[in-house]
C-alpha cells in the first residue's frame, strides 16, 4: 500500500449462507483503492452489494476472504476490541437518517467521539467549535436535535463524523433523508471539505446529483464493479449527464 492511499481493497468477496444452506454471495473480487483526498462515489441499483462493501470498510462486517487496508491498517485482522478503537479514532460516518441521539444536545452528540476515547473536555471544546465553525452551526449547539431542521440535523451528524479527524469519511445516502436544499448545502459542504481540508470521502448514493459532487465513480453491479467513472474536466453538469447515461445503460 503506497503512502497516498488511504483505502486499499484487494480481492474482497462476501458470502452469506451456511454450510449447508444455499450460498449467495454478495461481493466478488472487488479490488480498488482511494487515494488521500480523493471523492469517491458508488453507485449501484438495490441489492448490488453497494451497502455490503460500506459495511466491509467501515469495520461493521467482515469479508468472507480478501484484505482492506485503511491507513495501512489490515482492518480484516482486527479483534473485536481493536475494531471498535479503530474505528473510533480512523473512521467518520454519516448515515442518511442522521442518528442523532435525541436526549443529548447538538454539542453532546458532536463530542461523542471523543468522549468515547476519554479525551477531556477541556480539549473536545476548541475542537467542536472549529469544525461546528466549519459547518455553519455554532448557533444551535446547545439545542436538541428535535429542535432543528433536517439540514441542520445532517450538519451536526456531519461535525460529529469529522470532529476526531478520521482519515477517511463515509457517506450512506448522506442526502437520502433531506430537501433538495438542504441536499445541494450539505454536498456543497463535503467538497469544500472535500477540496479545502483533504478529507478523503467515499459516499454510497443512487442519486445522480449527489454522484456528480464526486472526481470517481465505481458502478457496482452483482457484486462486481462493472465501471469507473473519472470526472476529470467535466463540469458538474457534464459529468451529471454522464453518470445518467452510464445508469440508463445499466438497467436495460
Amino acid at each position: 500500500m503506497t503512502n497516498d492511499q488511504i483505502v486499499k481493497v484487494q480481492n474482497i468477496n462476501k458470502i452469506y449462507g451456511k454450510r449447508n444452506e444455499k450460498k449467495y454471495q454478495a461481493l466478488k473480487d472487488i479490488n480498488f483503492s482511494v487515494a488521500k483526498g480523493e471523492f469517491i462515489g458508488i453507485m449501484g441499483a438495490s441489492g448490488s452489494g453497494k451497502t455490503t462493501l460500506l459495511n466491509m470498510l467501515s469495520t461493521l462486517d467482515k469479508p468472507t476472504s480478501g484484505h482492506i487496508y485503511i491507513n495501512n491498517q489490515d482492518i480484516t485482522q482486527l479483534q473485536k476490541n481493536g475494531m471498535a478503537d479503530f474505528r473510533g479514532r480512523e473512521i467518520g460516518f454519516i448515515f442518511q437518517d442522521f442518528n442523532l441521539l435525541e436526549n443529548l444536545s447538538c454539542y453532546e452528540n458532536i463530542a461523542l467521539p471523543l468522549s468515547l476515547q476519554n479525551v477531556s473536555a477541556k480539549k473536545i471544546k476548541p475542537k467542536i467549535q472549529k469544525i461546528a465553525q466549519k459547518l455553519g452551526i455554532t448557533h444551535i449547539l446547545n439545542k436538541y436535535p428535535s429542535e432543528i431542521s433536517g439540514g441542520q440535523k445532517q450538519r451536526v451528524a456531519a461535525s460529529r463524523a469529522l470532529v476526531h479527524e478520521p482519515s477517511i469519511l463515509f457517506g450512506d445516502e448522506p442526502t437520502g433523508a433531506l430537501d433538495s436544499k438542504s441536499a445541494k448545502e450539505l454536498l456543497n459542504t463535503m467538497q469544500q471539505l472535500n477540496e479545502q481540508d483533504a478529507v478523503s470521502i467515499l459516499m454510497v448514493t443512487h442519486d445522480a446529483a449527489a454522484a456528480s459532487y464526486a472526481q470517481r465513480i465505481l458502478f457496482i453491479k452483482d457484486g462486481e464493479i462493472h465501471r469507473e467513472l473519472r470526472r476529470g474536466q467535466s463540469s458538474r453538469s457534464d459529468f451529471y449527464q454522464e453518470i445518467i447515461q452510464t445508469l440508463g445503460t445499466y438497467e436495460q
